[in-house]
């Protein structure tokens, strides 16, 4: 039986996860957390998630409860997941990251930590999504410098960092198959007078409002034909079985930094 800690339990995602890994044959929760001064802590994981009741009371502190775990399931903010990837290399215990927003520094310290332990490291833990990057690759590969090339991506009010994770690998998977410096080519959104359209553009482009969960859009505009292929997100269910899907992965891996293509055999 895997033992999962859910860190940030109380939020919307990790509800999802609590009920993910109720509803997963051989896979039990094994702690949840939140910070310290939530209301929430000391309540149970599995009423408050709406699947019953788990016998797990949500947590403060992870040092309390790593012993308890196989694998540490986080979607909190860059700087608690720094925290927990690093405390959880110490005591040698798996790790799933579906936390976006991190800075350059704070990537390679999730490197350093992956050369100790088995991580998956993912912008989005859907399945859909996921054979997307892979699909992106393939028609950016063939279309080649013909077409420009657009994206768009809306969530929900609540998101704090823009664009999303899941938009920038998008991006970084069309750059690369095209042979661009994403860094050198990225445009994040347009305004004013900004002349003619470099033929190198990768047009990138952030909505924000009520309760959307996940869309992105991938625009490819040709002289004559455009291609849209677009990935829609209508329940946060669908990231957290990914994520659970990761957690069963990665307990059985060796050290080592690993993606949801990777997961999934892709």
């Amino acid at each position: 039986m895997i033992k999962v800690i859910v860190s940030g339990a109380a939020g919307r995602m990790g509800r999802r996860i609590v009920g993910a890994v109720r509803d997963t044959h051989g896979v039990e929760l094994g702690g949840a957390i939140e910070a310290a001064g939530h209301p929430d802590v000391g309540k149970d994981a599995g009423l408050l998630a709406g699947v019953g009741q788990l016998g797990i009371k949500i947590d403060s502190n992870l040092d309390a409860l790593i012993a308890s775990g196989d694998v540490i399931i986080e979607f909190t903010n860059p700087q608690v997941s720094i925290t927990h990837l690093e405390k959880a290399a110490a005591a040698g215990k798996a790790m799933v990251i579906g936390t976006t927003g991190f800075t350059d520094e704070q990537i390679e310290r999730i490197n350093e930590s992956a050369r100790k332990i088995p991580v998956v490291f993912s912008p989005n833990m859907s399945v859909g999504v996921n054979l997307t990057f892979k699909v992106l690759e393939i028609i950016a590969k063939t279309l080649g410098d013909d077409y420009d090339v657009e994206l768009i991506e809306a969530h929900h009010h609540f998101k704090q960092d823009a664009p999303s994770g899941t938009a920038l690998k998008m991006a970084q998977v069309v750059a690369k198959a095209l042979g661009r410096d994403l860094d050198k080519v990225g445009v994040y959104g347009r305004h004013g007078i900004i002349g003619k359209r470099k033929p190198d553009e990768i047009g990138i482009h952030t909505v924000r409002g009520g309760d959307i969960v996940g869309t992105h859009t991938v625009l490819f505009a040709g002289t004559g034909e455009s291609i849209e292929l677009t990935h829609r997100a209508q329940s946060r269910d669908t990231f957290a079985k990914g994520a659970v899907r990761a957690a069963e992965f990665v307990v059985a891996a060796k050290a080592g930094l690993y993606d949801m293509c990777d997961v999934l055999g892709l």
